[in-house]
């Protein structure tokens, strides 16, 4: 299997820390051009920048909040002028802001959708825009690629995280629905539904000894996942050996989807 990704352009939302920096790496590693966008971290978006150069590869810097359409377009506009061309978005743009549902107010409820679902829109539908003027081209057997990063809780519903959940299943039918309309476009449209990965926005779920005991008994494979993992998977997304696969939701999430509480009976 060869994963050619070499003189292809990502735009990876939301890339300064986390997953999105870590598919940035992992993409970049590859050979492909990187755009790291952020909202507010920018010296960690330059650590970003400064890892891919220092590997050899290419990142530019952008910021921009992906809820707004006129930073989305200039987003966009600054990787055309960048790079002249797009071949991959990784729309991974998200944030948390957690309630008990009684005690969630709307501005944590809009918070949330306005960056997970709302800003996904946006993203993709610039993508599109972009793909089907660009039509395919010599990088690539497609016109372009969406990687929409969803979550395991786009099925598992999560009591104290509503707007989190309710935003994750509505990028799972956002998903699905652009890959229905713009495949005839040659655009392939795909979600990576992470379950527990070592990333910050959820330290508290590892970092201590006894924390990580009960993290794990949801996870059967018996291991926490690492932003490697999700890269791996990203540039899988992103190359021509998945060209035939288009609409999927890919769960990477050690068998929590498994229903791990019937491991030893129901």
């Amino acid at each position: 299997m060869n994963i050619d990704l070499a003189g292809q352009t990502a735009i990876v939302t939301g890339s300064s820390t986390g997953l999105g920096r870590a598919c940035a790496i992992g993409l970049a590693a590859e050979g492909m051009n990187v755009v790291i966008n952020y909202h507010s971290s920018k010296e960690e978006a330059d650590d970003t920048a400064e890892v891919i150069s220092e590997a050899g590869g290419r990142a530019i810097v952008v910021q921009a909040d992906v809820s707004k359409e006129d930073d989305v377009a200039r987003l966009f506009q600054a990787c055309a002028d960048a790079y002249g061309h797009l071949d991959v978005l990784v729309a991974n743009a998200g944030l948390q802001a957690d309630a008990a549902f009684t005690e969630m107010t709307l501005a944590e409820w809009n918070r949330v959708i306005n960056v997970d679902l709302t800003g996904q829109f946006l993203c993709c539908r610039e993508a599109a825009r972009v793909f089907r003027r660009q039509g395919v081209h010599g990088h690539s057997k497609s016109a372009g690629k969406i990687i929409c990063m969803s979550s395991v809780h786009d099925e598992i519903p999560w009591a104290g995280h509503v707007n989190y959940a309710a935003a994750k299943g509505g990028v799972k039918m956002l998903m699905e629905s652009m890959a229905q309309e713009l495949a005839a476009d040659k655009i392939r449209v795909n979600a990576i539904s992470p379950g527990a990965i070592r990333t910050d926005i959820n330290k508290a779920a590892w970092s201590t000894e006894q924390a990580m005991e009960k993290l794990l008994q949801l996870v059967p494979y018996g291991r926490i996942g690492e932003g490697e993992d999700i890269a791996n998977l990203c540039a899988f997304l992103a190359s021509d050996v998945s060209d035939y696969i288009t609409g999927a939701t890919i769960y990477i999430d050690g068998g929590m989807m498994l229903y791990p509480g019937f491991r030893f009976g129901g």
